[in-house]
């Protein structure tokens, strides 16, 4: 896996005309972020070296190399889960992939179902903290160079990047919240007891991403910004049926808001 790591990021770097230090992470519903890039060159997944190519709605599975917030980025747009078959050295593989091209920042976003009974659907989350349930942990296996074999999470989302779409969310009038992500394997939505549990559990939203991505970035030593979108809503006295379309719908009636504070944090960066 490390010669395919080193033979992909060499491709790109083939590709790149800048240096970007900031990655972002498009996840499902939000890849109209890409609208406010300024693209200098874009590369399909299919077109790189070892690249997984996502197989999910909603995730078009492109490359972006730009600017947004007046910084160089590049960005991804459409991600790779691990309920679509892919090993978790797959799901996580562009993240080794950006920590050899430079990334020292990632910014990861989702479509999360809300468990918090003070959200409603479109509320944005920015995450403190998360709790991982997938049946696999992606550091499994020989540890990589790139950090130590046991890997602390304190302080897995960087307090720093926090506090600048704090401050950011106040200055321009956006309501956010803050609290914990809870990853599992899906592809199935959650029942309603899986939701009160996972609501006693600490959780306020939930997801089938990102975890694995952090749990890597962290053991590459790089600072990590995460936000999820609340697309629907479950746990409560009435069952909430949902579907895939819907979590896209709530997820684009967010995206200027999302934007807005993507822009500040690079900027800040």
């Amino acid at each position: 896996m490390y010669e395919q790591i080193q033979e992909t990021a060499q491709f790109l770097k083939q590709k790149m005309t800048s240096k970007p230090e900031t990655a972002i992470i498009l996840g499902s519903g939000l890849g109209r972020l890409v609208d406010e890039i300024d693209v200098e060159s874009e590369i399909p997944y299919s077109e790189i070296p070892n690249m997984p190519v996502s197989t999910v709605e909603g995730h078009s599975g492109k490359l972006l190399f730009g600017r947004l917030g007046g910084k160089e980025i590049m960005a991804m747009e459409g991600r790779f889960h691990y309920y679509e078959g892919y090993s978790m050295k797959e799901v996580t593989f562009p993240i080794r992939v950006m920590y050899e091209l430079g990334i020292k920042n990632l910014f990861v976003s989702n479509a999360a179902g809300g468990m918090n009974p003070q959200f409603h659907v479109g509320d944005l989350l920015v995450l403190t903290d998360h709790i991982n349930l997938f049946p696999e942990n992606p550091l499994r296996g020989k540890n990589f160079p790139t950090g130590p074999r046991f890997p602390s999470m304190h302080q897995a989302y960087d307090p720093e990047f926090i506090s600048i779409v704090e401050d950011a969310a106040q200055r321009l009038g956006i309501k956010i919240f803050k609290g914990v992500y809870l990853g599992t394997s899906g592809p199935t939505f959650e029942t309603p007891a899986e939701y009160r549990m996972f609501r006693g559990m600490g959780a306020d939203a939930v997801g089938m991403s990102t975890v694995p991505e952090v749990i890597v970035a962290v053991h590459c030593g790089i600072r990590v910004f995460g936000i999820s979108v609340i697309t629907d809503l479950g746990g409560f006295a009435d069952a909430v049926k949902v579907s895939h379309e819907e979590v896209q719908e709530a997820a684009n009636a967010a995206q200027p808001r999302m934007t807005a504070l993507m822009k500040e944090l690079i900027k800040k960066v």
